[in-house]
Parts: C-alpha cells; sequence; structure tokens
C-alpha cells in the first residue's frame, strides 16, 4: 500500500517533536495529567495533544470512514515494519466462509516454537490485520513465537458472534494444524487487544469448557470482558483518554444490538460462573483507559478461581498502547513487557502437559 504524502509528511513531524528535548515536549503536552493516584505519561499525553490538534479519533463518523480513517492514520503511531519478520497468507476454513490470516514468523526461529493466535482490537467494528501488523510483528519477534493474526468478520455487517466463531475456528484450525506451521501444538496462545483480547478470553473459556483443546496461554491486553456495568474507570475516564464512553457505546451497539443477550458469556466472559481450570494468563490494563476495572476484576477472578494470572496494570498509560510502536519510548516499554510474559508463558507449557 502506498503512503499518501500528506500522512508521511505528518510521520515525519511526530517523529521530530518525539525527538525534542523533554522541557520542549512538556511544554507541547502541557502541565502534567494526574488522576486517580495516576499521573500519564508524557508519550502518551503527547500523542493525545496530536489528537487533539489534528482532530483524529478512534470513531470517526460512519461505520465506513472510522475503518478507513483507522486504516490510513496508523501510519502515523505504529511505526516502520519491524524486520526481520516473514510472513505468509493463510486461510483458515470455517462453516461460515474462509477466515484469512497472516502467519508471521521470526527469521532464524526453529521447528517447535510457541504460536500465539492474535486478534486484533477495534471493538469489533475497526481494525484489520492491517492496523495491527507491527504489533504482530513486534510479539513474534519479541517474545520468539509464531503469530498468526486473525481477520475475524466485523459489525455491523456481522454481529455477535461471529467475530468470536471464527476466533474459535481460528484457534482449532491453528491448533490442528501447528506442526506443519512449524509451532509446538501443545504451545499455542490466544491473545489480543480490547475487543481482540475479549475474543481470546471467550475463546479459552469455549475451549476449556468443552473438554479441550485448549490454549496453554492467554494473552490479554486491556481486554472488554463485560458489557454489561458501567464501572468506576468507565466514568472517571469517560472522555479525553484515546477510548472514550461514546466510542465504548458505539461499538458495543454495533457488535451486540437490540436482541442480543450482552451477559452471554461469550461475549461478557467476566460473568462465567465457574473459570475454574483455564489456563494461565497476562492480563495488562492502562491506568488512564475505561476499561481498566473490569479487566483487573476478571483479573481477580481467574485468581480467586486457583488460576495462575498476572496483573499488570500500566498506571501512567491510555487504552491502544499496543499499537503506538513506532513513537517515543514507553509504548514498546509496555508491549515489551507483555511479550517476555507470553515467551515465559509458553516456555513452560510444554512440560508442564507432558
Amino acid at each position: 500500500m502506498t503512503i499518501p504524502a500528506q500522512i508521511r509528511v505528518q510521520a515525519a513531524a511526530a517523529q521530530l517533536l518525539y525527538s525534542l528535548p523533554r522541557p520542549l515536549r512538556r511544554l507541547v503536552a502541557g502541565k502534567p495529567v494526574r488522576l486517580d493516584g495516576q499521573e500519564l505519561a508524557l508519550d502518551a499525553q503527547l500523542l493525545l495533544r496530536l489528537q487533539q490538534l489534528s482532530g483524529a479519533g478512534l470513531v470517526s463518523g460512519t461505520v465506513e470512514h472510522s475503518r478507513a480513517s483507522l486504516d490510513v492514520s496508523r501510519h502515523l503511531v505504529s511505526g516502520k515494519p519491524i524486520q526481520p519478520v516473514l510472513t505468509r497468507e493463510v486461510p483458515i476454513p470455517s462453516e461460515n466462509g474462509e477466515v484469512p490470516a497472516t502467519l508471521y514468523t521470526p527469521e532464524g526461529l526453529s521447528p517447535g516454537s510457541g504460536m500465539l493466535v492474535f486478534y486484533h482490537g477495534g471493538g469489533w467494528v475497526v481494525g484489520s490485520r492491517r492496523s495491527h501488523d507491527n504489533t504482530a510483528r513486534f510479539l513474534a519477534k519479541h517474545a520468539g513465537v509464531r503469530v498468526l493474526s486473525v481477520e475475524y468478520r466485523l459489525a455491523p455487517e456481522h454481529p455477535f458472534p461471529a467475530a468470536q466463531e471464527d476466533a474459535l475456528s481460528a484457534f482449532d484450525f491453528a491448533y490442528k494444524k501447528a506442526e506443519d506451521f512449524g509451532a509446538d501444538p501443545r504451545r499455542v496462545a490466544v491473545g489480543g487487544d480490547s475487543a481482540g483480547g475479549n475474543l481470546a478470553a471467550a475463546t479459552a473459556q469455549v475451549t476449556t469448557q468443552r473438554g479441550g483443546p485448549a490454549p496453554a496461554f492467554q494473552l490479554l491486553l486491556y481486554p472488554a470482558v463485560d458489557a454489561t456495568e458501567r464501572r468506576r474507570s468507565r466514568e472517571l475516564f469517560s472522555d479525553g483518554f484515546f477510548l472514550t464512553d461514546e466510542h465504548m457505546t458505539w461499538f458495543i451497539d454495533h457488535y451486540a444490538p437490540e436482541g442480543v443477550d450482552r451477559a452471554d458469556p461469550r461475549l461478557s466472559p467476566l460473568l462465567t460462573e465457574d473459570v475454574s481450570g483455564l489456563p494461565p494468563a497476562y492480563i495488562a490494563t492502562a491506568g488512564f483507559d475505561p476499561l481498566r476495572d473490569e479487566g483487573e476484576a476478571y483479573a481477580a477472578k481467574l485468581a480467586d478461581a486457583g488460576v495462575p494470572v498476572a496483573l499488570s496494570r500500566q498506571s501512567d498509560l491510555i487504552h491502544g498502547y499496543a499499537n503506538f510502536l513506532g513513537i517515543g519510548k514507553r509504548f514498546r516499554e509496555a508491549l515489551a513487557e507483555a511479550a517476555g510474559a507470553l515467551r515465559v508463558g509458553l516456555s513452560g507449557a510444554a512440560s508442564a502437559k507432558d
């Protein structure tokens, strides 16, 4: 895809801004933002300031326009493609038609590696493999795993449970074909950010409840796990921190319109009564994120049920940080921690199953 000249100029300007001395970056960003005992990272505050100046937003008018805007604006924040990572297209068969996917393999990775089945974020309405290309590349390279990034069906054309059905088909396919891809079927994880974290959590539940095969690990980045309740973080960070309360309503109304039971555990994994026996999980939340409290509630529920879980609140960051790899340093640091958790989580998965 050819990047428009205007976007290239804007991306270069953003890089220049982030390279300025800290006092100048602070001058542009404004006074430090402190809320709920947390201080927003300068990298995040500067990004929000740029977003404010440009008038860009996660949701922009119609569904079609929002998707197109995200596809273009990703070039401003995602950075140059991380290399060396090999890619190939992988069609996933399913009862509802073929599900496109991309397999990412770090160059030189030996056979028998772990694999992550990755579901992109975007509120089940926007986002794609393209929008999360560098996120997948980063996880593949820094966790030392193969990553299968899934292009599940989007709402409103395909409302709930279409995305979840595709997510489940993708995991079953990845498990069945793991050795063909050079991966160890005992070390297949599921993961995703935001809506993708929702799909990963629900997939782990469905596969465990049916008696397997189930994922070896869950990588849940600021996941949406409860579509029925407004928690304190949604009120605290309702506006001005990238994902807004208005956006959340827009997304869920498209994915789960009137007539859908929003308490269905496949949509609201937090509401599942029995979560015992689920695979170990790394759950990351962002301090300045409307979804923060439900993600942390899910981590607590897993822990109470005896599921090994590592909860990491990135207290100074905003929703979406896994996509902002091309600007500043703080976003990469946070995703590097997640990659490390994935590497460790899968390193012991095979021996645990022997």
